[in-house]
């Protein structure tokens, strides 16, 4: 396989027909037989894989070029999730505003290229591909809670529909209820990702206040926590970062495997 048809799968799987500004081929490269895929992949990983004779290196979250950039611009995906769970469009976009700033004024913080600059001096093709994954994974979390919630389900029946998921079965971290309790009803559960980060404060409240009772993070600040847990209103599950990307890696990683492209992980969480 080449990077651009590696790229095209992903977009594939997660229903996207472009590529999102936080995913990129940053070194294009054909005839890709055997590639090691790291959550986080830079430098270190990138020697390693020369050293070790891989073909190419993948990296899930953006780590160059335009996607560390514009990486902030996928945020907006958020809109698009909450006004297909019932919350007004305007409020949707007020809900995500103040953070969308905050993330634009921290990308000119970023060396963004740093590892780039190694795989170009190595020779290795590289690319990430970070929100076509999470969207993977993110219907297949979604799906799960829809198969298993029925209206009187309580807030810990949709962790035990998740846990049934073979790589929150064997995180080291636990799937957690951070705000309400393992008994409350669950009302309506939704499964917010897939959209570069956690929805913060903010969003969440947007959700609790139209009617969301149940909201699934993949990880959040303690200071937002905080600010939730002082409102009182709806529950809040957390079900760990690695965890949960790799519910959208893993189905990648299978498909790239039937295609006879061979893929070492490296802190992924297996099935």
């Amino acid at each position: 396989m080449s990077t651009d048809e590696i790229m095209e799968l992903a977009l594939k799987l997660a229903g996207l027909k472009e590529i999102p500004e936080d995913s990129a081929i940053y070194t294009g490269g054909k005839n890709i037989r055997k590639i090691l895929f790291g959550i986080d992949a830079g430098s270190p990983e990138l020697l390693l894989a020369k050293q070790l004779g891989y073909d190419a290196v993948i990296a899930h979250h953006p780590v160059g070029g335009k996607a560390a950039v514009n990486s902030y611009k996928v945020f907006k995906r958020h809109i698009q999730q909450m006004v297909a769970a019932g919350i007004p469009e305007n409020e949707a976009e007020k809900a995500v505003g103040k953070k969308l700033k905050q993330m634009e004024v921290e990308a000119h913080t970023r060396n963004y290229d740093h590892s780039v600059d190694v795989a170009r001096l190595l020779k290795m093709p590289y690319m990430n591909i970070h929100t076509p994954l999470d969207e993977v994974g993110r219907r297949k979390m979604s799906e799960q809670i829809n198969s298993k919630i029925r209206r009187n389900s309580t807030v810990q029946d949709v962790v035990s529909a998740l846990k049934e998921l073979p790589e929150f079965r064997k995180a080291t971290t636990e799937i957690k209820i951070r705000v309400g309790n393992a008994g409350n009803p669950a009302g309506k559960a939704v499964v917010s990702h897939g959209a570069g980060t956690n929805g913060g404060y903010d969003i969440a409240k947007a959700y609790f206040n139209h009617g969301i009772g149940t909201l699934i993070y993949i990880h959040i600040s303690p200071a937002d926590l905080e600010r939730i847990k002082a409102d009182g209103k709806g529950n809040l599950i957390v079900t760990g970062h690695i965890a949960s990307d790799s519910v959208g890696i893993n189905p990648f990683i299978h498909e790239l495997e039937k295609r006879d492209v061979s893929a070492t992980t490296i802190g992924v969480v297996p099935r």
